[in-house]
């Protein structure tokens, strides 16, 4: 092909990225008007918080008022983030400078100078304590700083957030006591952790994250104060997880044991559990600017390229045998990746899961807390996370694209209409019914506002240079002066590992073009691929079937590996018969008839409820509570009697721990709630300590099995084959009913069994799954129209499905024509029956 012709495609991909910008593209005006509503969304948010909520924690935006711990009920491990240091406003200072809230700012921290304590007799995540308070300290010192040299404002200020950050650091020291050099999840803010009177310091692991996202603020904190221990303490316990890391797949697992560095959950993906021990890594390089964390990130993301990032989906794989998937669900954390994928400069396999993202998002006006690798809801609660908005403004960043101001765009008008209430914004419990739950999180104004407002504001209107800064994974922001401030730490105990595998980008920036020379409009082509992943877009042209676009190259094969991730297995059919024979200039045409059958399936797995049913006086039988079921235990519908025992509660609570109550609950049912640690981990211990049964109780006041659905509890990657007791779970409203019966009463006994054999209301069986025959035929656009309208199409290839019952098939085969897909006398127009419809996705 000669110069011409490049030059001819060079115009038209010229030509697609002028046509799509022009439809996308957002005005000055509009991304201004946009702006200026992020910025009252933050003001309605932030002075919710401080006028209903300070000096709380936390906002509870449905109650009007301020969470503070030990006044509202325990909701489990999540309210290991509250230590009574107002915490909501330590975490959105430096969001308040970059908005350009300076008033508001000087105001704040006077206000944390004031009246913020650090050492209260509160047990605290160190992790959470350590992203959102200590880094919040640095991020407001950084900011006030950066004003005090502008002489502006905040002249007065003396570094006493830095004072306070030293203090907070210190004060978490402690939990790096241990054998290995891993640090303790929780520690007392006053006693420490081994301290008689610290109530903690009995767990023996912790997650990859939490003992790995430390380094960014302990450098930070070091080469601010001077003080080396805090960056040698986080710089030891990466040190560990990277030696412990496994050496045949280069992968970590999700909880490892901080006193002996075995793994306990050796399940591995990008989510929950481990996401920002690898941003550290990449960013610790960009912040310290020390090539061991490079070489160590690059290691384990060619482990994850090759193991995990299939895409688009981020699977998680047993990291010991990681072609082994652990689980069928991906969690909303991993949304953060292609934000990750954008630094280390990989845009295309960024771009492909960011838009799996948006079309899960596009389907539930928000991203559920996990989500199914068939796009189904898993878990459908939404606190507001920011990852995806997160990784919306660096896609933007990278490639100045305006499909992601549209993206942001949908973002902000999803907070505003379905998560907007009169006192602040609040979390939504369940993405399918809409329902809210009362909290706000102070991520969500550390996080989300500073993300939105960067995506739509030019560089020119921001109060100083984004990019002289990095963010922490709680979007504070520390300068990248750090490296040359202050000499790094002596004595890394690892050496460089190097890559086994380099690449353009294992050392150096990304450069579009470079990545996709000669087309602008590489991220749209790249999206394209993924549009119809929740199902087939619409009738492109009037023809005679229904059909859909896919891009072809000369192998044909493409279209085949994109139905499979669509769940449509393939097999060949032969060869069409009565079609014209391939042309040199038809490249692209794939001549196979292929055959595939879809399988009926609901948009939701279908869930058979089961029951407590309070058997002893004076219920007698009368109170029937509705739970969830688990998919591990005893199969309770199998069970014909179900299972009866006395109710007693586990000490601890919440079982996460060594059982001190075993003796009364052998041959009973044990009560546990929901939180810091697996279901499955609390089963193992109750079931070892003799339990006949046991019943979950969810953390709150506000859920219930009438405005929540159903779900089943599942495992924690590991086997669950050894736990034989029944297992149920209730809603915080049914479980306070059996609690506050337990409380009046001297002795509670309940019977386990499924809702339907009780009441005696059969569920009613599925009919048997609906098989379709679906004819899948590439062929060119010209094809399909050359005699029905005597033009020529525009050339773009098509698929061809042809839905036929499965009486028909036979028939069908026999044709073997491709007449039979464009000839109206087929009765192929006919709209199919109800019980013709295919499934809206496609089960594998």
């Amino acid at each position: 092909m000669g110069p011409s012709f490049h030059a001819f495609l060079l115009y038209l991909a010229a030509l697609s990225w002028v046509r799509h910008h022009l439809v996308l593209a957002m005005t000055t005006e509009e991304k201004a008007k946009t702006r200026d509503q992020i910025l009252e969304m933050f003001d309605h948010a932030y002075g919710s918080y401080m006028k209903y909520a300070y000096p709380a924690d936390e906002l509870m935006p449905l109650s009007c008022r301020g969470r503070v711990r030990g006044l509202e009920p325990n909701r489990g491990d999540i309210d290991d983030v509250l230590g009574t240091f107002s915490l909501t406003l330590i975490d959105s200072m430096d969001t308040l400078v970059l908005l350009n809230r300076l008033d508001e700012f000087e105001e704040a921290v006077k206000k944390v100078i004031v009246d913020v304590r650090l050492d209260h007799d509160v047990v605290v995540s160190v992790f959470e304590t350590n992203i959102r308070v200590l880094g919040g300290l640095l991020g407001a010192h950084v900011m006030a700083t950066m004003l005090q040299q502008r002489q502006e404002r905040m002249q007065w200020y003396k570094n006493e957030l830095l004072a306070m950050a030293t203090d907070l650091g210190h004060r978490l020291l402690p939990a790096f006591n241990t054998t290995s050099g891993l640090p303790y999840p929780r520690v007392n803010l006053r006693y420490g952790v081994l301290n008689p009177l610290s109530r903690t310091g009995t767990e023996s692991n912790t997650c990859t994250a939490c003992a790995g996202t430390m380094i960014l603020e302990f450098a930070a904190l070091s080469r601010l104060s001077g003080e080396p221990v805090f960056e040698g303490h986080a710089r030891r316990a990466l040190d560990v997880l990277w030696e412990k890391r496994q050496r045949g797949s280069d992968l970590v697992g999700t909880v490892i044991n901080i006193h002996n560095g075995d793994w306990v959950r050796r399940d591995s993906g990008v989510g929950a559990g481990i996401d920002s021990y690898y941003e550290y890594l990449m960013k610790a390089y960009i912040l310290l600017g020390d090539s061991v964390y490079l070489e160590r990130f690059n290691t384990h993301y060619t482990a994850i390229m090759k193991y995990i990032s299939q895409p688009p989906l981020l699977l998680s794989v047993h990291m010991h045998n990681p072609t082994v998937s652990v689980r069928g669900w991906m969690d909303s954390l991993l949304a953060f990746f292609p934000g990750l994928q954008v630094l280390r400069g990989d845009l295309k396999p960024a771009i492909e899961t960011h838009e799996m993202l948006y079309q899960v998002t596009k389907q539930h006006k928000f991203l559920p807390e996990a989500f199914t690798t068939e796009f189904r809801v898993h878990w459908g609660q939404h606190p507001l996370r920011p990852e995806f908005a997160e990784s919306t403004y660096f896609l933007y960043k990278a490639t100045g694209d305006p499909y992601y101001l549209q993206v942001g765009r949908s973002i902000v008008d999803s907070l505003n209409q379905h998560a907007r209430v009169p006192c602040g914004f609040a979390a939504v419990q369940d993405v399918r019914t809409g329902r809210h739950e009362d909290r706000m999180d102070s991520f969500f104004l550390a996080e989300m506002f500073k993300y939105l407002y960067l995506l739509f504001s030019e560089k020119e209107q921001l109060l100083f240079d984004i990019d002289d800064y990095i963010f922490s994974t709680e979007a504070h922001l520390l300068p990248v002066t750090l490296s040359t401030m202050h000499p790094a730490c002596q004595g890394n105990a690892s050496a460089v590992h190097p890559t086994a595998e380099e690449d353009l980008f294992t050392h150096s920036c990304p450069s579009t073009q470079t990545l996709f020379p000669n087309n602008p409009a590489f991220a749209k082509t790249i999206r394209d691929r993924y549009k119809y992943l929740l199902g087939a877009g619409g009738v492109y042209h009037t023809t005679p079937v229904r059909e859909f676009e896919l891009p072809l190259h000369d192998t044909g094969m493409e279209p085949v590996e994109f139905l499979k991730s669509m769940g449509i297995s393939l097999s060949s059919g032969g060869a069409l018969s009565g079609g014209q024979p391939d042309s040199p200039s038809q490249k692209g045409v794939y001549r196979l008839k292929l055959i595939a059958e879809l399988t009926h399936t609901p948009e939701e797995e279908v869930i058979e409820p089961l029951a407590v049913q309070i058997i002893s006086p004076p219920f007698l039988g009368r109170v029937v509570l509705t739970a969830g079921p688990a998919k591990f235990g005893m199969d309770l519908t199998k069970n014909e009697h179900g299972v009866k025992g006395s109710v007693v509660k586990s000490a601890p609570y919440t079982a996460c721990s060594a059982i001190t109550n075993a003796e009364e609950l052998r041959g009973r049912i044990a009560l546990a709630v929901r939180g810091e640690c697996m279901f499955a981990s609390k089963a193992r211990r109750l079931q070892e300590a003799g339990v006949a049964g046991v019943i979950f109780i969810d953390q709150g006041t506000d859920s219930s099995s009438e405005g929540t659905p159903l779900f089943q509890m599942v495992g924690d990657g590991g086997s669950t084959s050894e736990i034989s007791v029944p297992l149920v779970f209730l809603f915080s409203k049914e479980g306070q009913v059996l609690l506050d019966a337990l409380e009046e009463h001297s002795s509670v006994e309940v019977l386990l069994l499924p809702r339907n054999k009780q009441l005696g209301q059969d569920i009613k069986k599925k009919d048997r799954p609906l098989v379709m025959n679906v004819n899948v035929r590439l062929a060119d656009e010209w094809d399909l129209q050359a005699g029905s309208s005597g033009q020529l199409g525009e050339g773009i290839a098509t698929v061809e499905l042809i839905l036929e019952p499965e009486e028909q098939r036979e028939e069908s085969q026999g044709l073997g024509s491709s007449s039979t897909a464009s000839d109206p006398s087929t009765g192929a127009q006919a709209e199919p029956s109800d019980s013709q419809q295919p499934c809206a996705q496609p089960a594998p």
